[in-house]
């Protein structure tokens, strides 16, 4: 029977809990990957991790289409929750940002006393950095525009923008490894090459995961499981889309431009 009770919303969950102890086990099989080589363990963690997501986001979209659990109080739960997440995200990013003014602002002898380090040889900021921020700001034009189609019920359209904006992702991906390709320097050469690979390497992984969030809602569209009044999976994917949206601006003023 469904409980109607307003502070029990929606049934426990065990995945949030076995989550958190994949992700635990992951981070040690990480470092025992570096030690011993064993891959065992790591390919278990990825796989059992991957299992609990996909069974806890089934039992999401379950609640909200089938069981009716998503109340308003549910949904602003959720959005606390995405909200809390890219807030993390962000101090994620800051870090790298440190790092690298640390570094670029006072470069000591070590490095030659210039920024970019001496023997790097930087990217041009008018070539591939400038057409991958032409992508991303394209592609979240087009997620904002989704989000106003899902509002007004024209789904139609919504799966056409979507649509546009997974494949802008996707080639912002393959622009960024044809980029890498053509690097003079790699991550170990020097702070500058650290702090480069670094940071946009994790925002493309960042790219890549929020495409494939975007994918899924737009398999989720296509299926007809959103409404104009109920899209709370749509948002937080528009929302992280923007997040990755402004982490690159950054990235291609400070780390493209201003150290060219």
């Amino acid at each position: 029977m469904k409980n109607n009770h307003p502070f029990h919303l929606v049934t426990s969950s065990p995945w949030p809990i076995l989550a958190s102890l994949s992700v635990f086990n992951l981070v040690f099989s990480v470092a025992d990957l570096f030690m011993t080589k064993e891959t065992f363990n790591l390919f278990v963690s990825i796989l059992s991790l991957m299992l609990i997501k996909f069974q806890w986001w089934r039992d999401i979209t379950r609640e909200g289409l089938i069981k009716g659990d998503h109340t308003s109080e549910v949904m602003k739960g959720l959005q606390i929750g995405m909200v809390l997440f890219i807030t993390s995200e962000v101090f994620f990013f800051l870090s790298f940002f440190w790092a690298f003014f640390h570094a670029a602002l006072s470069p000591d002898i070590f490095i030659g006393a210039m920024w970019p380090c001496k023997g790097i040889e930087t990217f041009s900021p008018l070539s591939i950095p400038l057409l991958n921020t032409i992508i991303l700001l394209s592609s979240g034009v087009l997620v904002t525009w989704c989000h106003h189609l899902f509002q007004y019920g024209n789904m139609k359209n919504a799966q056409i923008s979507l649509l546009l904006t997974c494949i802008l992702g996707v080639y912002f991906v393959i622009m960024q490894w044809v980029e890498y390709k053509e690097a003079s320097f790699t991550i170990s050469d020097s702070i500058y090459g650290t702090t480069f690979f670094l940071s946009t390497g994790f925002h493309g992984l960042h790219v890549i995961i929020g495409t494939l969030f975007l994918i899924i809602c737009l398999i989720r569209l296509f299926k007809k499981e959103f409404s104009s009044n109920h899209f709370v999976g749509f948002e937080a994917a528009a929302w992280y889309w923007h997040f990755v949206d402004v982490v690159w601006l950054f990235l291609y003023l400070f780390i493209y431009w201003w150290s060219s």
